[in-house]
């Protein structure tokens, strides 16, 4: 007689390093459009608290940004002490609905812009930002080591204001993405060159995080697996620092994104691209030349569900000690399932939730749901008021 295993289900409990969440789901980190002055306000709280009541099993606060440098957009978090109050406040009410509480912690390098940080932004090397025209300066090694610090000193914050989690933002091409990323890292140093040093800065970034925190809070990074950019990221590559980041063993789960902030953005997102309402916030001359060339910039990928499997799934066997979180078209009960059977260990959702809050606890309750989200992107140039779906404008309005 043989005894069948057990077939791990997405809605029971599961550890991320020292956490238990109460189910395998993640609310991913999509910017909240919700604390206009980089704080923490009411609405932010409440605008998490409905996808927690809506069942998800952490919930994660967007770019939390480590320094006044590494701002992407303005009205994001600055991981200081200032911030700290408001920071505790959230985690508390993310608790007593019975969520974990996760920070997403980011330096956008090359993706920063001067009118928002007030400096050039910085790159590996001396690059030019081809969406926003913008100069970055080739950054020093005396500046590395300070954003290596500077990701401790904000995991340290978010571990003291009783975060779960701190997920590492090396994905999409900002700071540490971009030194992966040998289109725009040309350093003949040792940051520069091989896969291995390229993923040197990384590695560095996580030992410091995780010597600073111990083990009181788990430690996560998002990677980026490809972006579409000729002679950038691609899958041979990223899964040798996948590889590089298990061996290290700093880290307690990788969450697999696609795209960049830089080129061809809609690689990260799929389907309808909203031309015509981003470039509404547009001013002359770049809402003209949006219209104009909006759709080479941003690319056209067709959506289809769980769009990123296909590349995620080279990952799984390759990890050792590191967890894996599945991101990517999302959409209903059988995807959640699928997710896991395919050996990965948690599930997050972006704009699904956005269109649905509660479609965990749909999901967990009816097996045959079927998510409302069409994949629009409509959503996307509501940053630049209140971040919601445009079928539930209530929503924002509620919030």
């Amino acid at each position: 007689m043989t005894i069948e295993q057990h077939k791990p289900s997405p809605f029971e409990p599961a550890t991320l390093g020292p956490v238990t969440l109460r189910n395998r789901t993640i609310k991913s980190a999509t910017s909240e459009g919700r604390s206009p002055r980089g704080q923490v306000t009411d609405e932010l709280i409440e605008f998490h608290r409905g996808f927690v009541d809506g069942g998800i099993g952490m919930t994660t606060i967007a770019y939390c940004t480590i320094a006044k440098e590494g701002y992407s957009a303005p009205g994001q978090i600055l991981m200081n002490r200032r911030n700290l109050a408001g920071l505790k406040e959230f985690t508390d009410t993310m608790h007593l609905g019975g969520a974990a509480a996760s920070a997403q912690l980011g330096h956008a390098g090359v993706v920063a812009h001067p009118k928002v940080t007030g400096v050039q932004p910085v790159a590996p090397s001396k690059f030019l930002n081809p969406t926003a025209f913008t100069r970055a300066r080739e950054i020093a090694r005396d500046e590395i080591r300070l954003i290596v610090r500077q990701f401790a000193d904000a995991a340290e914050l978010a571990a003291e204001a009783g975060f779960d989690n701190v997920e590492l933002h090396f994905g999409h091409l900002y700071i540490v993405g971009s030194f992966l990323s040998p289109w725009i890292n040309k350093r003949r140093d040792e940051y520069g060159g091989s896969i291995e040093n390229r993923t040197r800065f990384a590695l560095e970034i996580v030992e410091a995080v995780r010597d600073r925190v111990g083990n009181d809070i788990a430690v996560t990074a998002k990677l980026s697996m490809s972006d579409d950019i000729k002679g950038s990221i691609w899958l041979d590559e990223s899964l040798r620092t996948a590889e590089l980041l298990d061996q290290q063993g700093g880290l307690d789960a990788i969450e697999l994104t696609q795209g960049s902030s830089v080129w061809h953005q809609m690689f990260m997102f799929r389907g309808g691209i909203p031309v015509d309402d981003l470039v509404k916030n547009q001013r002359f001359p770049f809402n003209i030349g949006g219209k104009l060339f909006g759709k080479r910039i941003l690319g056209d990928y067709p959506y289809h569900d769980m769009f990123m499997l296909e590349s995620a799934r080279q990952f799984v066997p390759k990890m050792r000690n590191t967890k894996l979180i599945y991101l990517g078209g999302v959409n209903n009960a059988a995807h959640f399932h699928q997710a896991i059977d395919e050996g990965f260990d948690f599930v997050a959702i972006g704009r699904a939730l956005l269109r649905e809050p509660d479609l965990v606890n749909k999901a967990q309750a009816d097996p045959s749901t079927e998510g409302i989200c069409i994949h629009c992107n409509k959503c996307m140039y509501t940053v630049f008021g209140k971040t919601h779906c445009v079928f539930e404008p209530d929503y924002a309005r509620n919030t």
